[in-house]
């Protein structure tokens, strides 16, 4: 773009690039003052001209704010800002306002961590520092290189303080309250890390972060990501509507819970009714302290083919019209839903990543069974009728939600209304 602005001005692209360059990859606006702003969260000159009017006429920082239709806050940082200062006060004219604006707006700018060897210093001090004993010895870890990249699985890292960005930015103000310079933000912070170019911290301090990462992985696409098995057919937004309003019974959600020792045990909760079934997920043959086989089946009892067989003995006790859909988290347990679909009929859908709002009557069902199953706990010792007992309790316990009816009774009308005589055991 600036070479075909130098030829629109008659100069050498060159020269156009040069022009650019020494203006920091901004334009000039005060070279046109009638142009409107770039956006509208920055004033523009004629805005400008307004507020050095008004304060020659005596009006106050609200009264400014008023006419221009901003913050009372955006007026006063403008005016702390970008006031003229040589002679001694701050007064405010607009030329001199749109002249310091524009060269705040210059880009790139250089890295504070680059030209403040002080602050630098905290920064790295805090990353990557050596841990001490309470007496003060050093220790010095094991010793990791370098390699350019992210730590492999089960791997040796780097010891240090490994303070992140946030706490090192938020911890600044509190070390040095009285010196402005002596701040950075954690965004800065990481781009001093991660963008080649903007100095002040060498590149090896990655490996001192949480995450240890080389390169830096937008949060959306972490987000984003899903399993490879969940096609986009099956996402949580394809499911019919009578699935959400909860108005035809016979959709469930499902989750494991888990225990001490990669222990599981499967849930069920019937969206109308609460009603609740629990999956027996015993230990397969050979699950304990022995070395295992490499890529061999998952033998803590809640693999992709166990999970699989007890959902169907489960679901398939229940009459057909309370086999409509499951909906499932991403987690890689329920990787076999196309057999599971074909063995019982039920529709499959999966969350999105990361949201276990979605399915909130499973979640807030895993918090009541946290009371017979508490976190840290061996949960392969309950056997199955240990488990049926406490889904009986469970399903007979008054519910607010359902008018202090209990889900059985709830499950029990439903199928009454639907002139089904077949009711719901749990074996």
């Amino acid at each position: 773009m600036s070479e075909l602005a130098a030829v629109e001005a008659g100069v050498a692209p060159a020269v156009g690039v040069r022009w650019f360059r020494v203006t920091g990859g901004m334009p000039p606006t005060h070279l046109t003052p009638s142009a409107p702003p770039l956006s509208g969260r920055y004033l523009s000159l004629g805005e400008r001209e307004q507020i050095a009017l008004l304060r020659a006429q005596g009006h106050g920082v609200r009264a400014c704010a008023r006419v221009l239709q901003r913050a009372p806050s955006t007026i006063s940082r403008e005016l702390r800002r970008n006031a003229a200062t040589r002679g001694g006060a701050l007064d405010y004219r607009a030329t001199t306002a749109q002249w310091h604006a524009d060269r705040a707006a210059r880009r790139p700018k250089p890295a504070k961590l680059a030209t403040n060897p002080r602050l630098q210093q905290y920064v790295q001090d805090r990353l990557a520092s050596v841990i001490a004993t309470p007496d003060g010895a050093p220790v010095a870890g094991p010793a990791v290189s370098w390699k350019g990249r992210r730590h492999g699985r089960r791997q040796h890292r780097r010891w240090g303080r490994a303070w992140s960005p946030e706490q090192i930015a938020r911890r600044l103000t509190l070390d040095f309250p009285d010196d402005p310079t002596m701040r950075v933000s954690h965004e800065a912070i990481d781009q001093a890390l991660y963008v080649q170019g903007r100095g002040g911290l060498r590149r090896e301090l990655t490996a001192c972060l949480r995450t240890g990462r080389a390169l830096r992985v937008p949060r959306a696409r972490t987000r984003g990501a899903g399993r490879r098995f969940v096609p986009a057919e099956l996402l949580i937004s394809e499911r019919p509507a009578e699935a959400a309003d909860r108005a035809v019974p016979g959709h469930w959600e499902g989750d494991l819970i888990l225990g001490l020792g990669s222990s599981a045990i499967g849930t069920l909760v019937e969206r109308t009714t609460r009603f609740t079934l629990l999956l027996h997920l015993p230990p397969m043959p050979g699950h304990g302290p022995s070395a295992r086989e490499k890529n061999g089946p998952a033998l803590a009892g809640h693999g992709a083919e166990a999970v699989r067989d007890g959902i169907a003995r489960a679901i398939t006790t229940l009459p057909a019209q309370l086999r409509r859909s499951l909906t499932w988290d991403q987690g890689a347990e329920l990787a076999q839903h196309v057999q599971l679909r074909i063995d019982t009929g039920l529709a499959i859908y999966f969350c999105d990543p990361h949201s276990p709002w979605q399915r909130g009557t499973n979640e807030n069902t895993n918090g009541l069974l946290r009371q017979y199953f508490p976190k840290g706990t061996d949960l392969s010792a309950p056997n199955a009728s240990d488990l049926a007992a406490v889904a009986l309790a469970l399903n007979t316990r008054p519910r607010k939600t359902l008018g202090w009816r209990t889900p059985a009774e709830a499950l029990d009308e439903l199928l009454r209304s639907g002139h089904t005589d077949s009711v719901a055991t749990i074996d």
